[in-house]
This record gives C-alpha cells, structure tokens and sequence, in this order.
C-alpha cells in the first residue's frame, strides 16, 4: 500500500492506495500534530510500503513524521518546492518559499491540462496560474470562508454555508446576521477568483482551464463564472506525478483526474471584464 499525506497547518489528509492495482483503499482527514498514532491519526504501518508527503505545516511537525515513518516504512518521499518540476518553472522570486500545496497543484494542473488556474479553496484560497510551456506566474492568496468569518467576531464562526444551497440565494441579501455573513464571505471569494481569473487572462492574452480543490471547493465552484473542474485529488495528483510508484502514475495517470472543460473564449472574458469595470 502507498499512504499520502497532505499535512496542513491544522488540518490534514491521508489517503491509502494500492500499489498494484492503484484503487483508493480508504482516506481520512485528522488534525495536525507532531506525534501521529499509527492505527488511529492515520492507517497501520504494517500494510504501508511506502508514504508521500506534502506538508506546509511547521518544519517540526513534518521533521518528527519523517522520522516516525522513516523507522517503520521503507520508502519516504518528501515534496519539496524547486526551481523546476516536470516541465514547470517556478515563478517565485524564491522558489522555496512557495507552499509546496500549491506547488504540487500546479504540477497536477500542468500535467493533466497543459496550462491551468489551479485554485485550492482551504483556510485560504490560494490561485496560481501556469501557462502552457510551463511558466508558473505566481498566484494570490486571499483569506478563505471560515478565515474571514472569524474576522468578523460575530458568534457565527459554526454555522457554514449550505454546500447544497442555490447559488442565487448565497447572492441575495441576509435576513439574519448568520445570512449576512455567509453570502458577503460568499460573494467576496466568488468575486476574487472571477476577477482574478479575468484579469490574468486579459494579461496573458490567454484563456485558461479551471481546476478547484481543497476542503470549500465544491460550495465555491458554484459561484465560478468560467467553466471549470472541482478535482478533490489534486495535491495527491502532484504527489503521484512527483513520486510515481505505481504503473499507471508511471503511465501518466492521476487519480480522480476530472476531464478538462474546455474554457470560454478570450473575447468574453474581455468582455465581461471590461462590462464589471463599469459598474
């Protein structure tokens, strides 16, 4: 078996999967700590052959899991941010310094769609660009829905927004203060992403293809003007073209990889851009 790790600052996923015939086994989601409870945080060790890992959490946190893992598994593989990965150059000024979350989703989005927005909707929603040819722009990070509901100090922090409400209604005036809330942190993400998205594309003189993940994508992408693919496996998707173990990551595959929808095309992403700024 091969064991995943996505470890986030507070919150972190695991995923097993078979090494001979690549199925998802089992995936949970615990919080982050430094000493992990093999059997419980995560599966038994005894099934695991070998572990990939992704990690933005403190440098302790992922120093004493490699050390754990590293007595018990034969093979640990740790991503890192590099200057440049399968065919895509990073954009940052200090290519260490890019979270290696985001990094692993450019290099997903990059393998499975030749060029792509990858937007990673968690704590913060963070939204990179890779242009076809493999130039990673850089990206934006802005607060995410639970982020900015805690800003507020309202009392409404454990009441999260219906992921199966109409979009129409998260648009509308709230009634009670909890509504409010929720449909102005709703619409600040949704208009963030719509506008950055534009904005980059008028830039660049190109119209990209959508990927979202991360734990709010699914409530998010119904408020995505521009077509798009919610691929819940995209971190792991970066993880399987970085470290590929089995033969099908050998052959190119990612799991759960969503078909790429074809994006609109550039002259309506001018035009409505150009509309917004009118109003």
């Amino acid at each position: 078996m091969i064991l995943d790790l996505d470890i986030g600052n507070t919150l972190s996923k695991w995923r097993l999967k078979d090494a001979e015939s690549s199925e998802i086994r089992s995936r949970g989601a615990v919080w982050t700590r430094e000493e992990w409870r093999p059997g419980a945080d995560i599966p038994n060790l005894d099934v695991v052959e070998a572990v990939r890992i992704s990690s933005v959490a403190r440098a302790a946190v992922l120093e004493e899991t490699v050390a754990l893992l590293r007595r018990q598994v034969r093979q640990v593989y740790v991503a890192r941010s590099t200057v440049e990965a399968l065919g895509v150059v990073n954009g940052y000024e200090e290519p260490g310094r890019l979270g290696v979350d985001r990094w692993m989703g450019a290099l997903a989005g990059y393998q499975l769609a030749g060029g792509c927005c990858a937007v990673d909707c968690g704590s913060a929603i963070t939204i990179d660009f890779v242009l076809p040819g493999g130039v990673h722009l850089g990206g934006f990070i802005v607060p995410g829905l639970r982020l900015m509901k805690e800003s507020l100090k309202l009392g409404t922090r454990n009441v999260a927004i219906d992921p199966e409400s109409e979009t129409d209604a998260l648009l509308e005036p709230g009634r009670r203060t909890v509504d409010a809330v929720n449909h102005g942190i709703y619409m600040a993400a949704v208009s963030a992403i719509n506008r950055i998205y534009s904005e980059v594309c008028d830039q660049q003189g190109i119209a990209l293809p959508v990927l979202l993940t991360g734990g709010d994508a699914r409530v998010i992408s119904r408020g995505v003007q521009v077509p798009h693919a919610v691929w819940p496996d995209m971190v792991y998707g970066g993880l399987e073209a970085s470290f590929p173990l089995t033969f099908a990551e050998r052959a190119g595959k990612m799991s759960g990889a969503p078909g790429v929808l074809e994006p609109v095309s550039l002259e309506k992403i001018r035009a409505s851009l150009a509309f917004s700024m009118l109003l």
